[in-house]
């Protein structure tokens, strides 16, 4: 097996060490479910990172305070709308992975649990490819 290195000295000629610095992962990333705080106004808004950058996040989702509303929206057979948001990054006081904490259920375990839908599907269905990157409009 063979790779190649940045540091070689001869980059025509691959090295065949086995060592290979390993490439971060951001967490961050398209797809994944965050709780955004946000100021000026203060707000929550929770759902899916269709794209980061140093100009600021887009979202689909909803506001934290609609959420409940909006999985019995689902629950009820009603059609899964959500918006679209960017908010500038001066606006982004804090994001957080949607993760539990303990016994406490994530946002999207509260949602897969009252739906029976898994969320990350519905919110990046038609912003996000399979394979995780962006498609091409």
């Amino acid at each position: 097996m063979q790779f190649l290195s940045p540091t070689d000295d001869n980059r025509i000629v691959p090295s065949t060490s086995f060592y290979q610095e390993p490439e971060a992962v951001s967490p961050f990333r398209p797809g994944a479910l965050v709780i955004a705080t946000l100021s000026n106004p203060r707000e929550k808004f929770w759902g899916a990172i269709l794209h980061l950058s140093g100009e600021g996040v887009s979202l689909r989702g909803v506001d934290v305070a609609s959420f409940d509303d909006l999985a019995s929206q689902i629950k009820s057979g009603e059609p899964f709308t959500s918006g679209v948001v960017f908010f500038p990054m001066h606006r982004l006081e804090r994001m957080e992975l949607d993760l539990p904490e303990g016994n406490i259920l994530s946002l999207a375990q509260r949602f897969a649990q009252k739906t029976g839908q898994d969320p990350a599907p519905l919110l990046v269905s038609e912003f996000l490819s399979s394979a995780g990157g962006e498609k091409q409009r």
